[in-house]
């Protein structure tokens, strides 16, 4: 009996074991989807869930396309036809001259009163070469209302100018008279003698010969 209450004394108290920490939700999903599939327990998993070799293919096929994209598209292909349609080079050089005109007359429009002529020489030369039909415009007209601060109606007389006047003459009158006596010679009428004289050089047709009756005999 003394023995049994020694040996009660002696065992020392079990000490309490600190609780397992909690495990998160995804580990907690990870651990049965590993211990279904031995695979998935090998790979390890990068970023989001991916595998690396994902990052590396993408980054691959990336710098491909890039690659693809810097070389010149074959001719008659759809990426030729698609990114560099027939005439852009022609095009681009229209609007390049186009912009380059309209420069020009933005800096002589300070001084209109002395430089008009020259405005309308580099109006009459879009209107020649159609540089306006770069940029979309279907008339020159249209152009003129869209582009020009002079308004249509004086750009269209500026070009007439140089059209019908010398530049010496321009300079000495000034660009008022110029448009007033371009009125002037608009307004006139077509001066007749000119279809009097392309109806009298024509010749004129033979005249109709009646027949000639005979003499009544006297006496009857």
């Amino acid at each position: 009996m003394g023995n049994k209450k020694k040996n009660k004394k002696s065992k020392a108290p079990a000490k309490p074991q600190p609780k397992a920490a909690p495990k998160s939700k995804k580990v907690a999903a990870a651990q049965p989807a590993a211990a279904a599939d031995p695979k998935l327990a090998k790979r390890r998993l990068g970023l989001r869930g991916a595998a690396p070799w994902a990052a590396r293919h993408a980054a691959k096929h990336a710098a491909e396309a890039r690659a693809r994209a810097a070389e010149p598209p074959l001719p008659g292909s759809a990426r030729a036809t698609i990114r560099t349609p027939m005439g852009a080079e022609d095009i681009k050089q229209k609007i390049a001259e186009l912009h380059q005109a309209l420069t020009q007359i933005k800096a002589l429009r300070k001084n209109l009163a002395k430089s008009f002529y020259d405005i309308g020489l580099i109006l009459r030369d879009v209107q020649a070469r159609q540089l306006y039909l770069a940029k979309g415009f279907g008339s020159f007209e249209a152009f003129l209302e869209r582009e020009m601060d002079l308004g249509k109606t004086t750009s269209l007389r500026l070009v007439r100018i140089t059209q019908v006047f010398l530049k010496e003459a321009t300079h000495e009158f000034g660009m008022d008279r110029m448009i007033n006596a371009l009125i002037t010679l608009e307004a006139i009428p077509e001066a007749p003698g000119s279809a009097l004289k392309l109806e009298s050089s024509k010749i004129p047709p033979a005249p109709i010969s009646s027949p000639v009756l005979p003499l009544k005999p006297p006496g009857r």
